[in-house]
C-alpha cells in the first residue's frame, strides 16, 4: 500500500494540475479567492501551491493586482507539443492553402475524452473573427469537428455521450438522442458535418474527418465562419474542399483508403494485361 506521504504528493500534484487547468481563455487571470471557489480548496492551500507552481515558471504573480496567469514554462511545454504533434505537421500548409483560397478560418481539431479539442487555428482577414483558440475543448455533439469525429465512433462511445447528456447551448443544439443517432448517420453517408448556430448563436461550420494509420477517425478539419456567410450552398462548397484535405492529411498519417473487392479486381487485371 503506498505510504501515507506518498498519497499526500499525488493529492498535491493533482491540485496542482488541476490549479493549471482552472485558467482558459475566458479567463486568462484568476486571483487565489476564485481558484479556491474552483476547486473547493482552502485559500491557504492554494495559496501554497500557486507559490509552488509561480517558483517553477508555470505561473506569474501580478505584483499589482496579485493575480495569476499561466507562466512561459506552460508555454514551452506546449510548444513541445504542438511541435511534435503529427496531424499539424502534416496539416499546417494544407491549411494555409485553404485560408489563401477562400479567405476562411480554419482548424485542426483532435479527439479527446469526450471533447474536440483545436489543436491548430489559421485565420482569416475577415474583420469579423470568430471567437476560437488552439486548445479550446467543445463537446463532441454540436460542433461539427465533433459530430463528424463521433460519428465515426464505436456505438458505444457515442452512447456514452448520449447518456452524459445533451446539454442545449442555443436553440439548435441538438439534444433529442434519436436524432442524433440520425445526424449521425447523415454525416457518415456524406462524409462531411455541418454546425448550424449548435454551440454559438449566428456561428456555422463545416468539418471532414482525419483518420491515422489504424482506420480510426480521430481529427477534423473544419472551416468556422459566421451564419451571414456560411450559408448552406457555401459550406457545401468548402466540405469539398475540406474533404481533399483530410483525405490528404489521411493519407500523409499513414491511412490508405481500401478498394472495393471488384475494384482491387480491375486493377489487378488492367495491371497483368500486356500492352
Amino acid at each position: 500500500m503506498p505510504r501515507q506521504s506518498d498519497a499526500r504528493t499525488l493529492s498535491s500534484l493533482r491540485h496542482a494540475l488541476q490549479a493549471l487547468r482552472c485558467f482558459s481563455q475566458d479567463e486568462p487571470e484568476l486571483g487565489i479567492t476564485e481558484i479556491s471557489r474552483k476547486l473547493g480548496l482552502s485559500k491557504s492551500t492554494v495559496h501554497r501551491i500557486m507559490a509552488t507552481l509561480a517558483e517553477e515558471g508555470f505561473v506569474h504573480r501580478d505584483e499589482e493586482t496579485h493575480r495569476y496567469r499561466l507562466g512561459l514554462s506552460v508555454l514551452s511545454l506546449g510548444g513541445i507539443i504542438m511541435s511534435n504533434l503529427e496531424i499539424c505537421r502534416e496539416g499546417q500548409h494544407l491549411l494555409e492553402e485553404f485560408v489563401h483560397r477562400f479567405d476562411e478560418t480554419v482548424h485542426l481539431a483532435v479527439l479527446e475524452d469526450f471533447c474536440t479539442v483545436y489543436v491548430s487555428k489559421l485565420e482569416c482577414k475577415h474583420p469579423v473573427q470568430i471567437a476560437t483558440h488552439v486548445g479550446r475543448r467543445n463537446p463532441l455533439y454540436c460542433t461539427s469537428s465533433g459530430k463528424v469525429i463521433l460519428a465515426y465512433q464505436d456505438e458505444s462511445m457515442i452512447e456514452e455521450v448520449i447518456r452524459r447528456g445533451l446539454q442545449p447551448f442555443t436553440p439548435n443544439t441538438i439534444t433529442d438522442p434519436n436524432r442524433l443517432r440520425t445526424v449521425l448517420a447523415q454525416i457518415r453517408e456524406a462524409g462531411y458535418a455541418t454546425s448550424v448556430g449548435e454551440l454559438r448563436p449566428g456561428v456555422n461550420s463545416v468539418a471532414a474527418p482525419v483518420r491515422d494509420y489504424t482506420r480510426r477517425v480521430m481529427g477534423a478539419v473544419t472551416a468556422v465562419g459566421p451564419a451571414a456567410r456560411f450559408t448552406d450552398e457555401k459550406m457545401k462548397s468548402l466540405a469539398k474542399t475540406l474533404i481533399s484535405i483530410s483525405k490528404e492529411i489521411s493519407n500523409r498519417l499513414g491511412y490508405y483508403e481500401r478498394l472495393p473487392s471488384r475494384t482491387r479486381l480491375q486493377v489487378s487485371h488492367s495491371i497483368g494485361r500486356p500492352t
